[in-house]
């Protein structure tokens, strides 16, 4: 049976959950449709607000060894084209593509009527709902927008009451990751009314400096300033922080995820963990809009192997399986495996060990090689091996049944009646 890759996010269908985030991508009607016509289910219109003034340069990037801008800087801010365009332009998209999402994202100065009249707008041009952006980091945070009030959970509260009041459609709360706990915002936004968030937005960031000028990167004449930082670099943070979204009882609300979702498996991972829909900008920026066509047959070939026929069958599937520290089994162990086969004597696995971890693998020579070997009783299984070695299947972690029962950090402290004689425990068994 062909899979299903068409969603419901809070009352707003799309073909597929595969979104332009709000960003450069998602900057005109001829981009926004080109988008459409490649595959893309919907779009997260470039945010919307009083025009303002770009600087030249932009963006700045953080390139991994052969990989070109594993992270993406930019000190660009929202539309520099008015209102009126970007609004007349949604309207003749929905027009051409009235099967597609469109999502206005919307930021003005924090003014009840201000907001009233902004949604107002959007919804006359035809936007399936509102993306308010509280989560800009630069520029527009200075001026007490973006940021500013993404980080004050009573503002967050307070403008998505204002939306509220004059949406008919849903109103979408797009959170900022520069904060202490994601979840606080999340649930001020909840409070608000909000139909759902969508996170993270860019994170705080100066991504590197020239040697030779001294100024750091992107370079506006002599000077520069922080950005906010996407791309690959960012998928950890931003899964992390979905998962916190997700995981929390109080909030509750559908989830957009972003952040450096480049594939179908990094989409997949956003909805494993609770998104329903995942916007992508830095992987179109970088390799074009047709990225999606992969996107979506991964997605559709992988579903089809686990026998899934709609995305509600996994959506949010791994969110009980993260879990606080202290509730994770203590007796559960793994060592490493090295198959000597498949070993290539570079010798990191015991580099890696011996100068960085545990000091568990140790070197003999034997027949013109190297021969590495671990120690049951030293290795801890904490993977770093594993993921140093170059060689495909060469080192494996496994369980060691030991025939302890299942006991967790805090079943520990329960037992021996305080946290000093459960740590004193434990380490008498290492």
């Amino acid at each position: 049976m062909t899979a299903d890759l068409s969603v419901d996010f809070c009352g707003i269908k799309s073909p597929n959950p595969f979104w332009l985030a709000s960003a450069p991508p998602a900057n005109s009607a001829y981009q926004v449709m080109r988008a459409f016509e490649a595959g893309w289910g919907g779009a997260v219109w470039k945010t919307i607000g009083e025009p303002i003034v770009n600087v030249s340069s932009r963006y700045s990037a953080v390139d991994l060894e052969h990989r070109r801008v594993m992270g993406l800087n930019n000190i660009e801010l929202i539309s520099d084209r008015s209102i009126e365009e970007n609004l007349r332009e949604i309207r003749e998209v929905k027009r051409h593509f009235p099967g597609h999402v469109v999502i206005a994202s919307l930021m003005v100065e924090s003014k009840r009527e201000v907001w009233h009249d902004i949604v107002r707008r959007a919804e006359d041009a035809g936007a399936d709902g509102h993306e308010l952006n509280f989560g800009c980091p630069h520029g527009m945070s200075e001026r007490g927008m973006g940021s500013a009030v993404g980080q004050v959970p009573e503002y967050t509260c307070q403008i998505t009451e204002w939306a509220v009041e004059a949406a008919t459609r849903p109103v979408i709360i797009k959170l900022t990751p520069n904060i202490t706990d994601i979840r606080f915002p999340g649930r001020a936004a909840k409070r608000g009314g909000a139909h759902a968030v969508s996170l993270i937005n860019t994170i705080n960031s100066i991504t590197g400096i020239d040697l030779d000028t001294f100024v750091p990167r992107p370079i506006v004449g002599d000077g520069s300033t922080h950005g906010g930082y996407c791309g690959p670099a960012v998928k950890p943070i931003a899964l992390n922080m979905v998962s916190q979204i997700a995981g929390d009882p109080e909030i509750g609300l559908p989830i957009s995820g972003i952040g450096g979702i480049s594939t179908w498996r990094d989409a997949l991972e956003f909805m494993l963990l609770g998104s329903t829909t995942v916007q992508v900008c830095t992987a179109v920026m970088h390799r074009g809009f047709r990225i999606v066509e992969d996107m979506i047959q991964g997605l559709s070939d992988w579903m089809e192997s686990k026998g899934f026929t709609a995305c509600t069958d996994f959506i949010g599937k791994s969110v009980p399986h993260v879990r606080d520290w202290g509730k994770l089994d203590l007796n559960y162990r793994i060592v490493a495996r090295i198959d000597q086969a498949k070993c290539v004597d570079c010798g990191l696995c015991y580099i890696a060990c011996e100068d960085g971890c545990h000091q568990s693998i140790t070197k003999e020579r034997a027949n013109g090689r190297n021969v590495y070997t671990v120690v049951d009783d030293l290795c801890v299984g904490c993977n770093m091996c594993s993921l140093v070695c170059p060689s495909p299947g060469c080192i494996s972690m496994v369980q060691v049944d030991e025939g302890k029962p299942f006991e967790t950090w805090e079943m520990r402290i329960a037992r021996t009646g305080s946290s000093a004689a459960a740590w004193a425990e434990s380490m008498g068994k290492h």
